[in-house]
C-alpha cells in the first residue's frame, strides 16, 4: 500500500465566540465558528491554512488553541470591531435549537482574500458562509485537486441561485438531513441525494446527527451510524468538525477513492463524538493519536458485520 500522504487543506469560513445553554449547562464567549471546528479537527490529520476574520476582542486564548494545534493563520484578519457573535439554547433531548441572537459584527464586511502561499492548496473546504463569499475564493484558487463546500438552509432559502452556482463547482457538497431535503424538495434522503449530485459534486454527503452519516455517488450509497454516546453536552459544531475529520484523513489516505471517502466518514463521525462531549471546542482542542485511534476502532466494531470470507453469516431460509 502507498504510504500515507499529507495534503494541505485550505479552510475558509465563519470564526465566532458563541454563548450556549444546553440542559448540561452554558457557555459564554466560547471559541466558535464553522472554519474553527473544522480547522481543529483536520489538524489531527493535515497541515491546515485558515483564511477567517475576527474583532479587537478575539481572545489571545483562541490563537493560542489554534496554533498548539498547527494551524496555518497566515490568512486571518484581525480588524477593528467585535467578533461574530451567536448564542442558543438546546431543549432537553437536543432535537431543537433556539437561536438567541446573531452578530455579524466584522464578519459583516468579510471578504475573503486567500494568501498566496495558500491558493495553490491542494483541497480546498468552503465551510457554510455566504454562498458568494464561496464564489470568491474560488475566484482566487490555483487548480485544487478537490473541492467541498457546506451551506445551511438560511442560503437555501435567500441565494439559491448563488448557492446552486457554487454547486456546479465543487466536487463535494455537505448537508444535513433537512438541507437536503429543503433543497431538492425530496423528502427521501437517497433521492435528495441523488438530485444533489445533479446539481454538480460527484459526491453527496448528508449529515444525519445522532443517526449518523449517508455518502451517495450517484452509483453506490453507504450509511454509517453515529458513534453510540451516553451522553451529549452540546452539539454545537459537530458537523463542522465531522467535516474536519473526514477530509482530513481523506487528505491523508493513500487514494481519494470511494474506499478511502468511506474510511475517512467513520474518522469524521469519531472527531464529531468528540465535539459533542464538551462545550464549544472543549471535546476536541487536545485529543491524542491513541484517543483517536481508540474510538475509531470501537466504532468498526459497532458496524461489524459477523462473518468472514465473504460469509456474511445469512441463515439459510426455509423456501416459502
Amino acid at each position: 500500500m502507498p504510504a500515507p500522504r499529507t495534503v494541505p487543506i485550505l479552510v475558509v469560513g465563519s470564526i465566532a465566540l458563541d454563548t450556549v445553554r444546553s440542559p448540561h449547562g452554558e457557555v459564554r464567549g466560547a471559541l466558535g465558528g464553522s472554519a474553527i471546528y473544522f480547522a481543529i479537527a483536520a489538524s489531527y490529520f493535515t497541515r491546515v491554512n485558515l483564511v477567517g476574520v475576527v474583532g479587537e476582542d478575539f481572545p489571545d486564548e483562541g490563537i493560542r488553541i489554534l496554533t498548539r494545534r498547527g494551524v496555518n493563520l497566515e490568512g486571518l484578519t484581525r480588524a477593528s470591531g467585535k467578533t461574530f457573535a451567536w448564542s442558543a439554547a438546546y431543549n432537553e433531548d437536543f432535537s431543537e435549537r433556539t437561536t438567541l441572537e446573531t452578530t455579524l459584527n466584522v464578519f459583516e464586511t468579510f471578504h475573503p482574500r486567500i494568501p498566496a502561499a495558500y491558493r495553490r492548496s491542494p483541497y480546498v473546504f468552503l465551510a457554510n458562509i455566504n454562498p458568494e463569499l464561496q464564489a470568491e475564493v474560488l475566484e482566487q484558487i490555483e487548480r485544487p485537486r478537490l473541492v467541498v463546500c457546506d451551506t445551511m438552509n438560511l442560503w437555501i432559502d435567500f441565494q439559491r441561485a448563488e448557492l446552486l452556482r457554487v454547486l456546479s463547482r465543487v466536487d463535494m457538497a455537505f448537508f444535513n438531513a433537512d438541507e437536503a431535503r429543503q433543497i431538492t424538495g425530496e423528502h427521501n434522503l437517497i433521492r435528495a441525494a441523488a438530485a444533489i449530485k445533479r446539481f454538480g459534486p460527484r459526491r453527496v454527503i448528508v449529515k444525519k446527527g445522532e443517526h449518523g452519516v449517508l455518502m451517495s455517488t450517484g452509483r453506490s450509497v453507504f450509511s454509517l451510524p453515529a458513534y453510540p454516546l451516553d451522553e451529549v453536552r452540546d452539539p454545537t459544531g459537530a458537523g463542522d468538525a465531522f467535516a474536519g475529520g473526514f477530509l482530513g484523513a481523506l487528505a491523508r489516505s493513500p487514494r481519494a477513492d470511494e474506499d478511502g471517502c468511506r474510511r475517512s466518514l467513520l474518522y469524521g463521525t469519531v472527531l464529531a463524538s468528540f465535539t459533542v462531549e464538551g462545550f464549544g471546542v472543549e471535546g476536541i482542542k487536545s485529543l491524542t493519536p491513541r484517543a483517536i485511534a481508540k474510538r475509531y476502532a470501537s466504532l468498526v466494531d459497532h458496524a461489524r458485520i459477523p462473518g468472514q470470507d465473504g460469509d456474511l453469516g445469512v441463515f439459510s431460509l426455509p423456501d416459502s
